[in-house]
């Protein structure tokens, strides 16, 4: 099974993420422009948080509140549930499955190095299946 670290290789370490006192408008709109259902809540360098589309439509949404006036802060979920370069996508699987989140900041010491998600650790397992039926296939042919 392969590590963080393989699958951020794969992916790139592109992290993106938005201050707690921006307001939450301005996380939504950068989703929607990044097609991503989350973005890590920094305050400078330090992960403070994540925020998700689920966050927006649980808090704010159903809570009547203004998308304007809402800061970041407010919905966001912390502390955040991380992993580091070196833990297994198996591992990964787990916690997601476990926590019922969908996305794993990667942390190496205090600093953020990427972020690794549901689809991501989906992906990594197909092609992990594919290539031991593929051996399997060449053992039973050969």
């Amino acid at each position: 099974m392969r590590t963080v670290r393989q699958l951020l290789e794969g992916k790139g370490p592109e992290v993106h993420s938005i201050g707690p006192d921006a307001p939450v408008i301005d996380a939504i709109r950068l989703m929607a422009e990044k097609f991503i259902g989350a973005l890590l809540v920094m305050d400078g360098p330090k992960l403070v948080g994540i925020v998700s589309e689920r966050d927006y439509a649980r808090k704010v949404v159903l809570q009547g509140h203004s998308s304007r006036e809402t800061p970041v802060r407010a919905i966001m979920t912390s502390p955040v549930v991380g992993v580091s370069p070196d833990d297994s996508a198996e591992r990964c699987m787990q916690l997601v499955t476990d926590r019922r989140i969908r996305h794993l900041p990667v942390l190496e010491g205090e600093s953020v190095v990427g972020v690794v998600s549901i689809g991501d650790l989906v992906k990594a397992v197909i092609e992990d299946q594919q290539l031991e039926l593929d051996h399997l296939q060449r053992y039973i042919a050969g």
